[in-house]
């Protein structure tokens, strides 16, 4: 399984939504997915199983395939739910919530 985190330059907000979403994987006791970062331009359909984006890119990933839209790239509280909701929608194994 395979989750990119994707904004317009591949360089600061996509490589933080990366390092974050590695983090909420961590805390949540989730294996086996990938994380990767990168620009908009080389991200094309099949380029990951899920993409997560900021709002502001949300009109232009069309077509890329499974895309998870992020209304704030900052918020450590909706990127948890949205990480575990999409990786139990994917059918990756996800501990109980409250077996840390």
């Amino acid at each position: 399984m395979k989750f990119l985190a994707v904004c317009s330059s591949g360089l600061g907000s996509s490589f933080m939504v990366h390092m974050n979403i590695e983090k909420v994987l961590k805390e949540q006791g989730i294996t086996g997915v990938d994380v990767d970062h990168a620009d908009l331009g080389s991200v094309g359909p099949g380029a990951a199983d899920v993409i997560f984006v900021g709002a502001d890119l949300a009109d232009s990933v069309g077509g890329l395939g499974d895309v998870v839209v992020l209304d704030s790239i900052i918020d450590l509280a909706e990127l948890r739910t949205k990480v575990r909701e999409t990786a139990i929608r994917k059918g990756v194994t996800v501990p109980d919530a409250g077996a840390h």
